[in-house]
């Protein structure tokens, strides 16, 4: 059997369409993304999981989200807890960075128990970019801290915590999206820093990750491209595109082994019509692509110009789903209550609790 096509798809609504089905199950990508146009109730994301993974005949196929907490969130209330946003930890460090990392790591599992509930397997967090004077809003308190340190600390236990749960994290949006002050939605963001700055600063943080994960032999979290050109790298081309970039910074210097995926190839950063983003993408060295909107002429697009995972890859992806991190929580009802007692002591909004 050949491997799955390198991409990522979204679908349109809360159902898989016919038109869906017949699509998914012709071209057998590599899994599926939701968003909040795809999420009602647990009964109903739980079938349209079940049957995005009967296109494929893939009972692992992964199934992807963006639940960070705060901003970034698809699950909502009533029917799933409210997080607090990473930067909330990052405030907490600042005064008792023990206490951050246990909240940081309750947080994670319990946004990890809630996505295994309903049969996600993949959470497109933690955030590792690190904060700047320059820092465009869209990052803002999504990110943990201005210094890499306590980012990748706490960065690391979040991993911990998704993974306790059996999901697997994405750290984003590697080798760092903090100096860039431009919404890559919107437009191309250029970073004219030095390699030295980058290197202490936004790459550390992904470097002292990555290293973690090396030297422990714990199973490496999947990782996001940024969609940012790094002027002191590769002036030509976004990290998403670059080979020069994904080689020698987020394989070589960062250290990342573990499985890439590009940030979605319908943001405005990127140029070209879909079918010639995702193949730049592949060829730069992104394990598979991203594309979220549901759109299935763009989706046809995409799928035409993608080929299957390469057996690299395919190994990558094998070991992602070797999940083993101790247990740290029993009682989901006692770590929320302990995890907001932590948050009021500190002053801050603790999670709402579901209505």
């Amino acid at each position: 059997m050949s491997n799955p096509k390198a991409v990522i798809f979204g679908c349109h609504t809360t159902q898989l369409l016919v038109e869906e089905k017949s699509f998914f199950q012709r071209t057998n990508p590599l899994g599926f993304i939701l968003f909040a146009r795809n999420c009602e109730t647990p009964e109903q994301i739980q079938q349209l999981i079940h049957d995005l993974r009967q296109t494929v005949g893939r009972s692992n196929a992964p199934i992807l989200i963006d639940q960070e907490g705060g901003r970034v969130a698809r699950l909502m209330s009533p029917h799933w807890r409210i997080a607090p946003p990473a930067g909330t930890f990052g405030i907490m460090a600042e005064e008792d960075p023990e206490k951050a990392s246990w909240c940081a790591r309750a947080n994670a599992w319990l946004i990890g128990r809630e996505l295994k509930n309903l049969g996600i397997s993949v959470n497109c967090a933690p955030v590792v970019d690190v904060l700047h004077q320059m820092t465009h809003p869209i990052i803002g308190d999504r990110a943990f801290s201005h210094h890499p340190d306590v980012v990748a600390t706490l960065a690391l236990q979040s991993i911990k915590g998704f993974q306790e749960a059996d999901v697997i994290p994405v750290i984003k949006h590697i080798p760092g999206h903090g100096q860039a002050a431009a919404d890559s939605h919107e437009k191309l963001p250029i970073v004219s820093a030095s390699l030295e700055d980058l290197g202490a600063s936004d790459f550390e943080a992904f470097r002292q990750v990555c290293q973690h994960f090396k030297r422990q032999t714990d199973t490496m979290p999947w990782a996001m491209t940024a969609h940012v050109v790094y002027s002191a790298i590769d002036p030509a081309a976004p990290a998403t595109q670059s080979p020069l970039v994904i080689d020698s910074v987020i394989r070589g210097h960062i250290g990342f082994t573990g499985f890439l995926i590009s940030d979605c190839l319908t943001m405005k950063a990127l140029d070209g019509n879909l079918g010639t983003r995702a193949k730049k993408s592949l060829g730069a060295g992104c394990d598979a692509v991203l594309h979220c909107s549901g759109v299935l002429e763009e989706m046809i697009e995409v799928a035409a110009q993608t080929a299957p995972l390469k057996d690299e890859a395919m190994n990558r992806l094998n070991r992602s789903f070797l999940i083993s991190q101790p247990k740290t929580f029993d009682s989901e009802e006692e770590t929320l209550m302990r995890l907001d007692q932590n948050l009021r002591l500190e002053g801050l909004s603790p999670s709402t609790e579901r209505m």
